[in-house]
Parts: structure tokens; C-alpha cells; sequence
């Protein structure tokens, strides 16, 4: 088992923060973009408006 601080970590485009690997995202790590549902619907709002 690992310790959170040797987690891989991403920036959400978003809200800026940090955020770090998570088992759900195991398989598919590498197209995580969004730290979480409300940041992913944020962006498309975002999109529209644009």
C-alpha cells in the first residue's frame, strides 16, 4: 500500500487544485482530466458560453 503524499497527482484545469490518483480511475488514469463531476459540468458550461 502507498502513501497518499507517492500518489500520482494532477492539476484540475478548472478550480486549479491538486488532485491525486484514485483506484476508481485505474484503468484509465491518463484521460482523467477533471478532479471531480461538478468541475467536468463546470467546463462544458464554460464551453457554451464561449
Amino acid at each position: 500500500m502507498r502513501k497518499k503524499s507517492e500518489l500520482p497527482t494532477k492539476i484540475c484545469p478548472v478550480c486549479n487544485r491538486p488532485f491525486a490518483w484514485r483506484k476508481k480511475w485505474e484503468r484509465d488514469w491518463d484521460s482523467v482530466v477533471y478532479c471531480s463531476d461538478a468541475c467536468r459540468s463546470a467546463s462544458k458550461r464554460q464551453k457554451s458560453i464561449d
